[in-house]
């Protein structure tokens, strides 16, 4: 097998590591890529590429993170990592393990992470790395490694959720959720919800924005209901998807055009928190992406026109 069959087939594997490093697709896309030029210029033949690569893309990442970390202090209201759509390493013995971890409330606790514990973490707890590969990868010892992992899994439980509902469960009510939702239901919208539920958004202080979020069940409903069916009448559409391995949808422009994502929280059979990403920057990798503020402008316009 050459070199660039090698790297190929472990791609999936790289990039589902750095993005879970990193929360950005792009920034994921380009740190394997830099790996790729490494392992291109490595005058000898690893003994392992699968131990190499996924070394190199760790290493990369990390320092893409720490940079990233003081972006982010600066950043213009919340952030939310880049919607992942379909995570493309799969691993049967570990499906649990990746399809908990790419989510965005996990990768949001993640953030509170270093980056030596977020990386030490999802090495050995998303992708079972051994303590060996892992010390190697961060340049510390094998010790010092576990206490890492010790103190970043402390913190990941401390964040979780205590109670959980399954996939066909959650799927279901995304179901009725977003039927609701596009009927502008406000009493249907009210009863998925939970009393606390929170919306909360990430714009990047690019798009339009509800201020610092919208909070419990009333105040959602009626501010969903409120946007939606102006914005079915204009021709906009609501697309069930999975984001982050969750129930969510994309919202597009009656031309396609991406208006923004939105990933559920759904738990102890209700839907806890809603999460948009309208920033149009995160959106790029879905394609083309619509001006937000003119669909607001188009949306506001059907309202008026309906009363």
């Amino acid at each position: 097998m050459t070199r660039a069959e090698e790297f190929q087939e472990l791609r999936p594997l790289l990039f589902s590591i750095a993005y879970r490093l990193l929360g950005s697709v792009s920034e994921a896309e380009d740190a394997v890529q830099e790996t790729w030029l490494r392992y291109q210029d490595c005058q000898t033949r690893p003994v392992s590429a699968r131990a190499f690569l996924s070394a190199t893309v760790s290493r990369i990442a990390i320092d893409v993170l720490r940079s990233a970390r003081v972006r982010r202090e600066e950043y213009a209201g919340r952030w939310f990592p880049e919607p992942l759509l379909a995570d493309p390493y799969q691993d049967p013995e570990r499906s649990a393990e990746l399809a908990d971890s790419v989510s965005m409330a996990a990768l949001l606790l993640l953030e509170r992470l270093s980056p030596l514990e977020r990386a030490v973490f999802v090495l050995r707890e998303v992708f079972g790395f051994g303590f060996d590969e892992i010390a190697s990868t961060v340049g510390r010892s094998e010790a010092a490694c576990r206490q890492l992992v010790v103190r970043a899994r402390r913190h990941m439980d401390a964040g979780r959720a205590r109670f959980t509902a399954d996939r066909r469960e959650r799927e279901e009510l995304a179901g009725r959720f977003f039927d609701a939702f596009r009927e502008g239901d406000v009493a249907g919208l009210r009863e998925l919800l939970a009393a606390d539920v929170q919306m909360v958004g990430d714009s990047g202080g690019k798009a339009p924005l509800w201020g610092e979020g919208v909070f419990g069940a009333e105040n959602v409903a009626r501010t969903l209901a409120t946007f939606v069916a102006p914005f079915v009448r204009i021709g906009g559409v609501v697309e069930p998807h999975r984001v982050n391995g969750q129930p969510g949808a994309i919202l597009r422009h009656r031309d396609g055009r991406v208006v923004n994502t939105l990933a559920l929280d759904i738990l102890d059979g209700r839907v806890q928190a809603i999460r948009a990403v309208i920033n149009p920057d995160k959106l790029r990798h879905l394609g083309p992406v619509a001006d937000a503020r003119e669909v607001l402008r188009e949306t506001n316009g059907a309202r008026r026109l309906r009363h």
